[in-house]
C-alpha cells in the first residue's frame, strides 16, 4: 500500500512556491460535489438582474516563513453557489480587479462533476476575460443598477488585494446601503475588510458570519501539507477584532444568513449556500 506524501508540492512555474500534499488533496478533493439538484422550479425570466462576482487574480500568498501557496479561488466554492445562481436566472458577471483571467486551484477541480465542469465552460470566456472592477464600478453603484447581488468565492487568493481594495469597498458600501445581498464563504469573507479600510466603525460590525476557522490554517493544513507555512495573518481572528461573530469552530458545511449577509465554512457549504442565495435573490427581486 502506497503512502501519500503530506509534504507540498513545488510549483515550477514560482521560486518557493508550492501546492498542496498529495495526502492534503485526497482528505480535501473529490472528483464530484454534493451537487444533487436544484432547488428553484421558476427561474427568474426577464433578463433584467445580474449578480456581480468579485474574483481573484492572484495566484501566489506569502507565507510567514517567505514561501508562496500556490492558490486562487476554490473550484468548488467558486462553480457551485454560481450553478445555482445561474440556474435561478441570474446572469453572472465576472470581474477582477486588475481586469487579468480569474485564478482558479485547478488541483480542486471535481472534473467528474457533469454539471459543475458544463458550467465552468460555459463561463470560461468569462474567467479569462473578466471585467476590470474599476471600470464597472459607476453602473455597479448607480441608482437603478441591475446587480441584486454580490457573490466573492472563497480560496486563500481572496486573503491578496481584495482586503485592502477601495473599489471592493464602494461596492459594498452600495449594496449595504441598497440592501443587496452579499454571497461568500470560507476565505472569501476576506474581502469584507476592504469595508475597514479608512474608517472608524466597521460596516459589517455586529454581524454573525461562517467563515473558514483559523485552527485549521494553523494546525491541520500545516499537518497534512496542505500549505507550505503559516499564514502571515488569520482571517476569523481580524474579522472578530472588528466587530463580526464567527458562529463556526470547525467545517462541517455550516452556512449562515445574517440580514443580507449569506456566508459558508468551506468548499462542504458551497451547495447549501447557492441554494440559499438562489432563493434569496429571488425572494428579493420579486418583492
Amino acid at each position: 500500500m502506497t503512502t501519500l506524501s503530506k509534504e507540498p508540492v513545488r510549483d515550477r512555474a514560482e521560486h518557493n512556491a508550492f501546492f498542496p500534499s498529495p495526502y492534503s488533496l485526497s482528505v480535501y478533493t473529490s472528483p464530484v460535489t454534493d451537487f444533487q439538484g436544484f432547488a428553484i422550479d421558476s427561474p427568474y425570466t426577464g433578463g433584467q438582474y445580474k449578480v456581480l462576482m468579485i474574483a481573484s487574480d492572484e495566484r501566489y500568498v506569502q507565507m510567514k516563513n517567505g514561501a508562496y501557496f500556490s492558490t486562487g479561488n476554490h473550484p468548488v466554492e467558486t462553480l457551485l453557489p454560481m450553478l445555482h445562481m445561474h440556474h435561478a436566472g441570474f446572469e453572472i458577471d465576472v470581474a477582477t480587479l486588475s481586469g487579468n483571467p480569474v485564478k482558479l486551484e485547478m488541483w480542486a477541480m471535481p472534473e467528474k462533476d457533469e454539471p459543475v465542469m458544463s458550467l465552468y465552460q460555459e463561463y470560461l470566456s468569462k474567467f479569462e476575460h473578466p471585467l476590470r472592477l474599476s471600470d464597472i464600478l459607476q453602473e455597479v453603484t448607480a441608482e437603478g443598477s441591475p446587480y441584486v447581488g454580490v457573490f466573492i468565492p472563497g480560496g486563500h487568493g481572496a486573503l491578496v488585494n481584495l482586503p485592502e481594495s477601495r473599489d471592493v469597498k464602494a461596492v459594498l458600501q452600495w449594496a449595504m446601503k441598497a440592501e443587496k445581498n452579499i454571497i461568500t464563504l470560507c476565505h472569501g469573507p476576506a474581502a469584507l475588510l476592504a469595508a475597514a479600510v479608512d474608517e472608524d466603525k466597521f460596516l459589517f460590525s455586529g454581524y454573525e458570519m461562517a467563515v473558514f476557522p483559523d485552527c485549521l490554517d494553523e494546525g491541520a493544513n500545516q499537518d497534512i501539507g496542505y500549505m507550505p507555512g503559516r499564514l502571515k495573518w488569520l482571517l476569523a481572528e481580524r474579522l472578530a477584532k472588528l466587530g463580526v461573530k464567527i458562529v463556526n469552530e470547525d467545517i462541517t458545511g455550516r452556512i449562515h444568513k445574517d440580514r443580507n449577509v449569506l456566508t459558508g465554512d468551506s468548499p462542504l457549504a458551497a451547495n447549501a449556500l447557492g441554494i440559499l442565495a438562489a432563493k434569496e435573490l429571488l425572494e428579493a427581486i420579486r418583492e
